[in-house]
């Protein structure tokens, strides 16, 4: 669809326009679903991988206490046991976990059908900078969630399904357990990742500028660590893992926000 012919849509047109795009989002994400649930060991192995002992963060710290000489950064060996307790608790993570990834899988599709329906009411400029930010919040989402997948949540199961206030207290962690707080921290990880797109925007827009930030760098860490302490689990382990990569990326959109107004200026002078 060209811009004569968007120019000359009514309200209807858009509104069916929309329709289906949602429905081209939902078929493709749902195939994607199904695939996913079809393919329930592989699916499985790679949300479980954490759980075990010889997962590649483990080994690489291990690998680091070798050659640091300090043994105690290896985790060492460890067994957890997941179980489940509720007669279709096992079904329903299947199906719920199937439906996250077919979303994560199809999220560029999704993505690029949203930007296909708003991107002919752009300027010509404002497309051009529009497909780059959605890129780059796209791939900081991504990062968010690679960082909780090998870094937040390793350590933190590691630290609370280890963990024990006496010897005859056993841990057995249920399975929806792990699963909500995998999913829970996944979503929070790339959320926080997309502070430094967030601080662009409000630098565009003329709330904020550099110089605001870094005077407010000391404020600023105190409310991480309270938003670390509020997503993550009870523990000041998961809480300062999360608050370290939240304040590299404020001290990020410092920079982002420093670039965004110096290009802002130079487009009033020209």
């Amino acid at each position: 669809m060209d811009d004569a012919q968007e120019k000359n849509m009514t309200f209807w047109d858009h509104l069916e326009e929309l329709r289906k795009v949602i429905f081209r989002i939902a078929l493709f994400a749902s195939v994607f679903a199904v695939l996913a649930f079809v393919n329930k060991k592989i699916l499985f192995d790679i949300i479980f991988a954490p759980q075990r002992s010889d997962f590649i963060t483990y080994r690489a710290l291990c690998q680091l206490a070798d050659w640091v000489k300090i043994p105690s950064i290896c985790p060492g060996d460890f067994h957890v046991d997941l179980i489940s307790i509720n007669l279709s608790s096992q079904f329903v993570v299947h199906m719920s976990v199937a439906f996250y990834a077919g979303l994560i899988i199809a999220s560029p599709y999704i993505i690029y059908q949203l930007f296909g329906f708003i991107k002919p009411a752009l300027y010509e400029n404002e497309r051009k900078y529009s497909t780059r930010t959605l890129v780059a919040a796209f791939l900081l989402f991504f990062c968010g969630i690679l960082l909780n997948y090998y870094a937040i949540f390793p350590l933190s199961f590691r630290f609370l399904g280890t963990y024990q206030v006496s010897e005859i207290v056993e841990n057995k962690i249920t399975l929806s357990s792990y699963i909500s707080t995998f999913t829970m921290l996944s979503i929070a990880m790339g959320a926080v990742f997309e502070i430094p797109i967030l601080a662009y925007f409000m630098a565009k827009i003329g709330l904020i500028n550099s110089g605001h930030l870094k005077k407010y760098r000391r404020h600023a860490f105190v409310i991480i660590l309270i938003i670390a302490a509020i997503i993550t689990p009870a523990d000041l382990f998961s809480m300062f893992l999360l608050a370290i990569p939240m304040y590299m990326l404020y001290e990020l959109s410092i920079v982002v926000v420093n670039k965004a107004i110096k290009a802002k200026k130079r487009k009033l002078t020209e």
